[in-house]
């Protein structure tokens, strides 16, 4: 009997029916039957689903006799299937690499619970892979097993049949269908999820559901959806958890109704009138709409007021459309202006002591920028550094403008030299005899540049060819290590000059003292003798917003009071919103990384390029990576990180929370192994950081000297910054270890 059965509704998807079948087929995980079910499609679709059932043993292929409704194909596989979870596909989704491994170990965790609610991503029709909504419901879930009841909150997931398995005993227990009708889909979603007494969930991307260019559909009578929604508050009610979902329910079926207000006037009035008699109807006792203009709006849907309504939304498009053209006038005016300043400006000679320094869009004083900009300070005093910034506060201590300002269009035009870890703006005019340094911010891991061509997750909405003019820009390239070297080059083909020169922000891990780091624990507050543990995880393509893959709470209680987790959310995000416990601390708003790696004990991360930097100063690295498969396949890598050969992977890998917390309780984080494979990762992208990056950087682009490429310093020479109660500046033998 297989794990998991995996049933899709086919009717007129001969075009997609193929990638759907063989996302699943070609998975790593294998305990699968999957089941067809077709009802007589024109267009060769059953034909298909026959040539796929003769390749592969687990396909099956049913036909039926006459054209029903795609629930009705779903029940119709159901009642044939023979794993111990149903699983629910449509062609036009597909499952992504190791989905089903990851929800056979999370089933196994939960202890076969009767509901697996799983993340996906939506895939617009000719767009990029975008994270969905329900995956911000599933993390505030966490890796508790739980029930309807006891989390309403898990009404708001998607209620479609393609995130969800569902136990196949539990489905034909409760006597489950989907049966027909505009919304069986989400009715069926919803009564399986308030039937199940046990509920897991599982906040990784499993489904890719990839929009399909719209065509004619035959007209809904939107009445017909609203006798839907009554139907399953009615059912809901004779559910033993009825009082604790009725009022969620209900706000949920008021919602949805709501965005399908019809937007011509055509039934409009009946509709809402239909809406009206439903709230009526099934309005929880108690239940009060939300204030303010959305829930005025909501009012005067469910009190069955059309004429209202519609006042209420040409007023309210009406006000957007006023301010949205005096928003338009007044950036026209300064555009304009400052274009015209811009140009005259640039008729001016340059200043040869002028350089323009910018980090991460402008966030602030920061990373390479700032240790180029340090080192010319001391090497070049002669040239003024000034530094743009959005934020004024960003820059305290240093000379800065903010973009769009007289003083800001003076300066691009004038400067001669630039330095950047992104790119400058489009309306940037080079001029002849302006050098851009570009600095980049991180050894590659994740596919960069041209290289996105290939997963155009990674580049929503990307101009390739705007791209490719700010890269004719650069003088000269920045690169850590051959391999950067060497990705650059492709990802970034243009005249550049690669200076193979380290990163100058890694300085500090060659040459900061124990009295140093000292000082910064102090500052972030952390008792002598306390361990610290930096959590730095990357941002993903298809999540919005921080979300950790870690249970900070139970990482943090598992550890115990002697070990703090500074938690760092990516430079995108303010900060990492962390419940109140005694051994978390977000360090998100600190600005400088480089301190945060010196005051950490041990580094956690998944695919961030902080790892490399990290690796400077020969401390354990734990990869933390629950979904690679996912960020492989959606992102694009250079390598494999997890591979465990020397110089792929860093350290131990642990794919769950409970494994991260075993591999710092037996030992595994800090053990001899790892420094193998740690001292090898080292060798090949650290090879270069002896602490005099910044100061070849100052010496060729400023000063014009050719320092030529520097000698790779061999291990037991190379010196690393110190931990407090550490005397000196440790060496590290061949090994990896550090020397006596």
């Amino acid at each position: 009997m297989p794990r998991f059965t995996v049933i899709v509704p086919v009717h007129e998807v001969r075009g997609l029916l193929r990638e759907c079948l063989e996302s699943v087929l070609g998975q790593s995980y294998e305990d699968v039957e999957v089941i067809g079910v077709d009802d007589g499609s024109a267009d060769g679709s059953g034909r298909l689903l026959d040539e796929l059932a003769a390749a592969d043993r687990r396909v099956r292929a049913v036909h039926l006799p006459l054209t029903v409704s795609a629930g009705e194909r779903r029940d119709a596989g159901a009642g044939q299937a023979r794993g111990d979870y149903l699983l629910f596909l449509e062609p036009g989704i597909v499952q992504l690499p190791g989905a089903l491994a990851a929800l056979a170990d999370r089933l196994k965790e939960a202890g076969d619970p009767d509901v697996l609610l799983f993340g996906h991503l939506r895939t617009p029709f000719l767009g990029t892979p975008e994270p969905s909504r329900s995956l911000d419901v599933l993390r505030a879930a966490g890796d508790a097993v739980t029930t309807a009841a006891e989390r309403p909150g898990l009404l708001d997931t998607a209620p479609v049949s393609w995130n969800r398995a569902v136990r196949r005993t539990f489905w034909r227990a409760e006597g489950l269908s989907f049966g027909s009708g505009e919304r069986a889909e989400a009715r069926c979603a919803l009564t399986t999820l308030m039937a199940a007494e046990t509920v897991a969930c599982l906040a990784t991307p499993c489904v890719d559901h990839r929009g399909q260019r719209a065509l004619a559909r035959p007209r809904v009578d939107r009445r017909d959806i609203v006798a839907e929604y009554a139907r399953l508050l009615t059912e809901s009610a004779e559910r033993p958890v009825a009082d604790k979902l009725r009022e969620p329910l209900y706000a949920l079926a008021v919602r949805e109704l709501l965005k399908l207000y019809p937007g011509g006037r055509r039934g409009r009035a009946a509709y809402v009138r239909a809406a009206a008699a439903f709230c009526r109807a099934h309005r929880p006792a108690g239940h009060r709409t939300p204030g303010g203009r959305a829930g005025l709006r909501t009012r005067l849907f469910t009190e069955g007021r059309p004429l209202a309504l519609a006042a209420l939304d040409g007023a309210l498009a009406g006000r957007r459309r006023l301010r949205s053209r005096v928003r338009g006038v007044r950036k026209s005016v300064l555009r304009t202006a400052f274009r015209h300043y811009y140009r005259l400006q640039r008729l001016l000679p340059l200043d040869p002591r002028l350089a323009v320094y910018a980090a991460y869009w402008n966030r602030g004083v920061s990373c390479n920028p700032a240790a180029v900009h340090s080192a010319a300070a001391r090497l070049a005093p002669h040239i003024k550094g000034v530094w743009v910034v959005s934020k004024p506060e960003a820059a305290a201590g240093h000379a800065f403008v903010v973009p769009d300002t007289r003083a800001y269009w003076r300066l691009m035009a004038r400067a001669t030299y630039f330095v950047n870890n992104v790119n400058f703006p489009d309306h940037l005019v080079k001029r002849p005899g302006q050098i851009h340094l570009q600095t980049h911010h991180g050894t590659p891991l994740k596919r960069m540049g041209l290289d996105q061509l290939a997963h155009p997750a990674a580049a929503k909405g990307f101009s390739f060819r705007r791209f490719l003019a700010r890269v004719d820009r650069w003088d000269f390239s920045l690169s850590a290590n051959a391999h950067t070297t060497e990705t650059w080059s492709r990802a970034y083909p243009s005249a550049v000059r690669h200076l193979e020169t380290g990163y100058p922000r890694n300085d500090v891990y060659a040459t900061a003292t124990a009295e140093d780091t000292a000082a910064v624990r102090r500052d972030l507050g952390i008792a002598p003798g306390r361990r610290a543990i930096l959590y730095a995880p990357t941002h993903r393509d298809y999540e919005r917003g921080f979300h950790s893959a870690l249970d900070l709470v139970r990482v943090a209680d598992a550890l115990g009071p002697d070990t703090v987790l500074l938690v760092r959310a990516h430079y995108f995000y303010a900060c990492a919103a962390l419940p109140e416990h005694p051994g978390l601390l977000d360090v998100s708003g600190h600005p400088r990384v480089e301190d945060l790696c010196l005051a950490a004990d041990a580094l956690v991360t998944d695919y961030s390029s902080v790892m490399f930097d990290y690796a400077n100063l020969d401390r354990p690295i734990v990869v933390h990576a629950p979904d690679w498969e996912v960020y492989r396949a959606v992102r694009g890598v250079c390598f494999d990180l997890l591979s465990g050969r020397p110089g792929d992977t860093p350290g131990a890998v642990t794919t769950s929370t409970d494994e991260l917390i075993a591999c710092f309780r037996d030992g595994r984080w800090d053990s001899e192994a790892n420094a193998v494979l740690r001292a090898a990762f080292r060798e090949r992208f650290c090879a270069y950081d002896d602490g005099h990056a910044a100061e070849r950087v100052v010496r060729t682009v400023f000063l014009g000297e050719e320092t030529g490429a520097p000698v790779p310093m061999e291990p037991a020479r190379r010196a690393v910054a110190p931990l407090p109660g550490q005397s000196g500046a440790r060496r590290i033998t061949a090994a990896g270890r550090p020397s006596p």
